[in-house]
C-alpha cells in the first residue's frame, strides 16, 4: 500500500518540479525504508528494489522533460530486461537515494542504470533495457531522441553493459527452438 502513496508523493513532486536536467544527466531521488517495505530479515525486501526503481525511472523522465511529451502522445515504457546486484541491506528507517541515469541505447533499446546510495555506501546497482510503446508498435530509438531534442554523440554503452547484452542475445538464442 505504501507504494500507493510515494506514487502520489511522487505526482506532487512532478507538479512542482520546475528544473529540467540534460538528458544524460544523472537524476536523484530520496526515499526512507519505512518497516512495511522491510522483510522477515529486517531489511528491504526485494521487489522494493524493483517498484521504487520503477517510481525513480518515472522522476527520471520528468526531471529531463519527457513526462509530459510522452503522455500526450499515449506511449508508455516497457521494461525488456533487468539485472540487479545486491551489495548491501537497507535497514528499517535507512534513508538512501537512488541515482537514475540513461547511459546510452542502441537500435532498439534503452539502457539505464540505478543505483541505491547512502552514508553507508552504495547499497545496489541495476541495469535495465527498455523500450517506449504505443498500442500498437515499438516507438524508434530515434524518434525517441527526437522528442527529447537530444542532438548530441550516442554514448558508448559500459563494457557491463554490452555483457550483459551480450548474455540477454545468448539466453534468447538458447531457447528458440531448432528448426528457427
Amino acid at each position: 500500500m505504501n507504494l500507493y502513496f510515494r506514487l502520489i508523493l511522487l505526482f506532487f513532486k512532478i507538479k512542482r518540479n520546475k528544473v529540467l536536467q540534460p538528458l544524460l544527466d544523472t537524476i536523484d531521488i530520496e526515499y526512507k525504508a519505512l518497516p512495511s517495505d522491510c522483510d522477515i530479515n529486517m531489511h528491504l525486501t526485494n521487489s522494493r528494489y524493483l517498484a521504487m526503481m520503477d517510481l525513480s525511472r518515472t522522476w527520471m523522465t520528468e526531471r529531463v522533460g519527457l513526462l509530459q511529451p510522452i503522455i500526450k502522445r499515449r506511449w508508455f515504457p516497457i521494461v525488456n530486461a533487468t539485472a540487479i546486484t545486491y551489495i548491501r541491506d537497507i535497514k528499517p528507517l535507512q534513508r538512501f537515494t537512488i541515482s537514475t541515469r540513461l547511459v546510452g541505447w542502441d537500435h532498439k533499446y534503452f539502457y539505464i542504470e540505478q543505483k541505491f546510495q547512502s552514508e553507508r555506501g552504495l547499497h545496489a546497482i541495476a541495469y535495465v533495457r527498455g523500450v517506449f510503446k504505443t498500442k500498437k508498435s515499438v516507438i524508434s530509438v530515434k524518434q525517441m531522441l527526437e522528442v527529447a531534442g537530444y542532438e548530441g554523440e550516442t554514448p558508448s554503452l559500459p563494457s557491463e553493459v554490452m555483457h550483459w547484452k551480450a548474455m540477454l542475445e545468448q539466453k534468447k538464442r538458447s531457447n528458440l527452438p531448432a528448426n528457427s
